[in-house]
């Protein structure tokens, strides 16, 4: 299993810490980057505009993702290094930074490969995991500095961990899986001296020229950005919201919340695919399908707007990149008060088939040409509910997550609203709510978790769902809390 959580979560064990950051020099090269014309993707654009207006927020607003894994034996810290400085150079999006310009445009710069120049400090022994998560929060600089990423090693007697810290605007949850077997093949190399055999990975520059070409000449008439705009006007002119109350005011910020969940065993996971299969939807329609029906009952409304994120890599190469490949697709559902999974489920693949027509069209882009009379209201620094399904069976390397203590882990930022991921591993299924830690968001959560529970228990008993069928078990009933 992948340990996930916050970083205030991640409890490596005492060692000897060096870090690799940027040298003073490269940092200095970097800095002359002049503008490229490739700017940003829509999302990094809205993610560094609300890093800039959030950067007095007392804490870091922006995402640090952390990734975490043990490996046998000495560490070859001259081995690292290099491990360290093909994998910057490897991957473009760690080659770009971006400027906030004085006509208020969000620029890239690109350095050179042979800028890249980490190098390892030691830091001496550190005995408690608080003091390592301190130190790597504090070394991480923010998305707007060039080396917003940094590599560490705790070595104990025997063993040591590897891990790599980067801000969320050069990573998405592939990229994650990607950045361990990456490490993993490439310090192997450079200690046995044997080629790693990877991939070339592709460009996440290249990327965000084609998703720039792609919606620059959109216009409202284009049938991807009516399509939106008609789903936005169809939920009374503003985005989605989560179902309960999360207690979260107008002013100041609320800092996230985590829970995580094991909410089934593989053999009812297979249950419901069986079900599903036989429907002609996948798992990840009955991922939505539940929450849609969680969403119904709690709210009555028979109109579920649901929102997944999709990952918009489409070539061999970009399957091996590291960056934010990632965009967020709508899944619209009609629910009534006579509807049941296995009517709902069926309905919710076609949504989502339909939703991944508009994976290359960013909600961001549609805000942008939303006109001013319409009656879509969004404003500036907007957040929606999302629903993820990811198999990790079937990410790169998930095999030996389990023999290697794999960790995936973020900050503490500031939520205002709820993020969910439901995670299949070969042996169970997990469920992670990213949510604003409020005392009304707790109790929220967990009337939600067992909902969500009891549902899917339902459809692996017996095959189906029908709402109000029955009284929602309580949390420690039915599973066991991996995290809060």
């Amino acid at each position: 299993m992948i340990n996930f959580g916050l970083i205030d979560e991640w409890a490596p064990s005492a060692g000897l810490v060096t870090t690799w950051s940027a040298s003073a020099t490269s940092i200095a090269r970097a800095g002359e980057a002049p503008i490229h014309p490739v700017p940003p993707s829509h999302q990094q654009e809205e993610y560094l505009r609300a890093a800039r207006r959030n950067e007095d927020a007392g804490f870091r607003f922006s995402r640090l993702c952390l990734i975490s894994f043990d490996l046998e034996g000495p560490l070859d810290v001259d081995a690292m290094t290099r491990t360290v400085n093909e994998f910057v150079s490897r991957h473009d999006t760690f080659l770009s930074y971006f400027s906030l310009e004085p006509s208020g445009q969000i620029a890239r710069h690109v350095v050179d490969a042979d800028v890249v120049d980490f190098v390892p400090t030691q830091y001496g022994h550190f005995g408690d995991s608080q003091s390592i998560r301190d130190h790597v929060q504090a070394k991480t600089p923010g998305p707007f500095n060039w080396d917003c990423l940094t590599f560490g090693t705790i070595e104990r007697e025997g063993n040591f961990t590897i891990y790599f810290a980067v801000d969320h605007l050069n990573s998405d949850g592939i990229s994650q899986a990607l950045a361990c077997v990456d490490l993993i093949a490439l310090y192997g190399s450079h200690v046995s001296g044997n080629p790693h055999g990877l991939a070339p990975a592709g460009s996440y520059i290249d990327y965000c020229r084609r998703e720039r070409e792609g919606t620059q000449e959109l216009t409202v008439d284009d049938p991807q950005v009516s399509q939106w705009i008609e789903l936005l006007e169809q939920n009374g002119g503003h985005l989605p919201t989560f179902p309960l109350d999360l207690g979260v005011g107008s002013e100041g910020y609320t800092r996230s919340a985590l829970r995580t969940v094991r909410i089934m065993d593989e053999v009812s996971a297979q249950r419901i695919e069986d079900v599903c299969r036989a429907l002609g939807a996948g798992f990840n329609s009955a991922v939505l399908a539940v929450a849609g029906i969680t969403a119904h009952e709690f709210t009555g409304s028979d109109s579920y707007f649901g929102m997944t994120p999709k990952s918009t890599r489409t070539t061999p190469a970009e399957f091996n990149a590291v960056g934010w490949f990632t965009n967020l697709i709508p899944v619209p559902v009609d629910i009534t008060s006579e509807s049941t999974f296995t009517s709902v489920v069926a309905d919710t693949q076609s949504s989502y088939e339909r939703g991944k027509t508009l994976s290359e069209v960013s909600l961001h882009r549609i805000v942008e040409l939303i006109p001013d009379d319409s009656p879509v209201q969004v404003g500036p620094g907007w957040v929606v509910p999302m629903v993820s399904y990811i198999d990790i069976r079937k990410l790169p390397g998930a095999q030996m997550f389990d023999h290697i203590n794999g960790g995936v882990f973020g900050n503490r930022g500031s939520s205002e609203e709820v993020f969910l991921w439901v995670n299949r591993f070969p042996e169970y299924t997990v469920m992670t709510l990213m949510y604003p830690g409020t005392v009304e968001a707790d109790e929220s959560i967990s009337r939600y978790i067992d909902k969500i529970l009891q549902i899917f228990s339902s459809v692996a008993d017996t095959g189906d769902y029908a709402p109000g069928e029955a009284v929602a078990p309580s949390v420690d009933d039915r599973t066991s809390l991996v995290g809060s």
